[in-house]
């Protein structure tokens, strides 16, 4: 019998899952008011911005996959706010900097999560603007419960706050005291702000009408002036142990609609992958399980060494496929990427040892073109990192246990993510991964109780590649939800945290659900794992050649026998790797049946269904 920590929720009227239990108890309370699961998200995402702050806020960014009742194809709403018109590799070189840093001002990119949730809301939604955004209000203003993680990592925080970042101070250390797990933490200037825009909002003639009044005040109105004003005039402490203005502009705020987009997607038995196209990793998943489909994956054992191996050796390839070739580009080869000639070539690579090098492939003969390789621990690291953990080992602080983010060597924190997945009774399905504006990463903008994006960091300064800074471009995001179909019919909406992990750990999830029967819940807990044999994504982008960090609830014999081929390996804690969400549906006998799970790891995350 597989282990399960929770049972498989299932029923007919509707399921949320998220990474906090309040925001899926709030997506649900939406789904009984008679809304869709797309209202529910949207409510879902903005109170995940209050009680998760550390893992995202709503000067965030998020992608979002759509599919409608009775769709024959999911939409994306590209939530991923682009570089200001002003960032240009030459500008940063002539501060003399070589990669971009990972906090401060300098790698704040347009705030895309805001636009993109009203547009959800908007265009499929049926609920007012005030429906949604109440919850978020009343816990910003009455408070929400701290978790453990958060309290620790305001904490670790304490001397940058009160040194470099005053505005942060002001919020995080009310009182000048890191506030305590398990009391209420509140934000009154994000509560008053979303207020303010109700406010503004109410006279609008009609629903559609008020969302886009509250869309004119956030990018055209009284919040992207204070974003200009603050990155014109405030010099921020970052990374790079120097102070820097941000680039962002009011005219950059204006100049931002979230995109509307086609998925990509790859056929993978009687199922069909969909993910957001190459300004994302998202593809990343579609060709590895194009290179998986010509193997005995659905043969071997889930948790033995032959099934880590195979699923490691597919990684390293197609990762060095995504560092090589996408980005917000017309010029990635995706077509060829996506081909099964294509994945016949790579998978003649991978043999019975771990390899050590990055091997790009070459989509219809073009060269690779790499961006520089940094081994880890070779960067000097003067302050505060700036991303997505890279590897999930766990800070030892007292009542917190498990899961990220990890300590940086300095004692502060990386941000990470949180996700949402949805469905309702009609077979309306969405999941979204919202992130970025951890409060980590950049400081408070006074009067607005939030913090700027950093996701900038993703670009490359190294001229030639499709990830290469460039004015008003999309950064080639980690950020990565993912819908499946089956049978030609909408079936699952999944996702999680974690960075360059993501697509990983939703890999193993949806290999071991597809191929070993086991339903979310078993396949969100089973243990996992994931490899850094990859350049980060985030500050400082170093690269761990060969390396593999598997929980310590795979057996002692599958880890030596790892070791034995060439992989370099970690144990991490026992619940470490994934923080995944899942919703799914199916017909039963012509009623419909929800399904959903949630991750246990962080003893945080929640599904609700009934």
């Amino acid at each position: 019998m597989t282990f399960t920590t929770r049972p498989e929720l299932r029923g007919t009227f509707g399921a949320v899952s998220s990474t906090h239990w309040l925001a899926s108890t709030v997506g649900m309370s939406i789904l009984e008011k008679g809304h869709t699961a797309f209202d529910a998200a949207v409510a879902t995402g903005f109170v995940l911005q209050i009680v998760e702050p550390h893992l995202n806020g709503p000067a965030g960014e998020v992608p979002i996959i759509v599919t409608p009742a009775g769709a024959n194809a999911p939409t994306v709403i590209s939530g991923q706010g682009p570089s200001p018109a002003k960032a240009t590799v030459k500008y940063f070189k002539d501060l003399g900097l070589d990669i971009i840093p990972g906090t401060g001002l300098l790698a704040a990119c347009i705030p895309g999560a805001f636009g993109a949730w009203l547009t959800l809301l908007r265009d499929y939604g049926t609920a007012e603007l005030e429906e949604v955004l109440a919850p978020a209000i009343y816990y910003a203003k009455t408070g929400h419960p701290l978790v453990p993680r958060i309290a620790s990592t305001i904490a670790s925080m304490r001397d940058l706050f009160t040194t470099h970042w005053p505005s942060s101070a002001e919020i995080y250390l009310p009182g000048g005291v890191a506030p305590q797990s398990g009391k209420l933490f509140r934000n009154p200037q994000i509560a008053a702000l979303y207020q303010q825009i109700l406010d503004e909002a109410k006279s609008a003639k009609s629903r559609e009408a008020r969302i886009n009044a509250a869309l004119d005040f956030w990018y055209r109105g009284p919040v992207a002036e204070r974003i200009e004003e603050y990155c014109a005039t405030e010099e921020v402490w970052d990374v790079s142990g120097r102070r820097h203005k941000g680039l962002i502009t009011a005219q950059d705020m204006a100049d931002y609609t979230p995109l509307i987009e086609k998925p990509v997607s790859v056929p993978y038995g009687g199922y069909e992958v969909f993910k957001c196209g190459p300004w994302s990793q998202g593809p990343v998943l579609l060709q590895m399980l194009q290179i998986l489909k010509g193997t005995d994956i659905a043969d071997l054992d889930p948790m033995g060494a032959d099934f880590v191996h195979l699923v490691i050796e597919t990684a390293k390839l197609t990762m060095a496929d995504r560092d090589s070739w996408y980005g917000d580009s017309s010029d990635v080869p995706l077509k060829t990427l996506l081909s099964s000639g294509y994945a016949d070539t790579r998978r003649a690579l991978i043999g019975r040892t771990a390899s050590m090098e990055v091997r790009p492939g070459a989509p219809d003969g073009r060269n690779p073109n790499l961006p520089p390789l940094r081994t880890i621990g070779t960067i000097p690291q003067p302050g505060l990192g700036g991303g997505e953990p890279t590897v999930a080992r766990e800070p030892k602080l007292p009542n917190d246990k498990q899961g990220e983010p990890a300590l940086t060597p300095e004692g502060a924190q990386r941000g990470d993510t949180v996700q949402v997945s949805a469905v309702d009774r009609w077979g309306n399905m969405v999941s979204a991964t919202p992130s970025g504006g951890w409060f980590q990463s950049s400081p408070v903008i006074p009067g607005l109780g939030f913090s700027l994006t950093t996701r900038g960091q993703m670009f490359w300064l190294e001229e030639g590649l499709n990830s290469t800074l460039m004015p008003s471009k999309r950064p080639r995001t980690t950020l990565t939800p993912s819908m499946v179909f089956r049978g030609g019919q909408p079936y699952m909406a999944f996702g999680t945290p974690g960075g360059d992990q993501q697509d990983q750990w939703q890999l193993v999830m949806l290999l071991r659900h597809i191929h070993n029967s086991m339903n979310l819940q078993e396949a969100i807990d089973a243990p996992s794992f994931h490899t850094d044999h990859l350049p980060s994504s985030f500050w400082p982008r170093e690269i761990s050649p060969g390396a593999i960090t598997l929980e310590s609830r795979f057996p002692e014999a599958v880890r030596e026998e790892l070791a034995a081929r060439g992989h370099k390996v970690t144990v991490g804690d026992a619940w470490s790797e994934g923080r995944l969400s899942a919703v799914a549906r199916e017909m039963d006998g012509g009623v419909q049946l929800v399904k959903a799970g949630a991750n246990p790891r962080g003893v945080q995350g929640y599904a609700v269904a009934r």
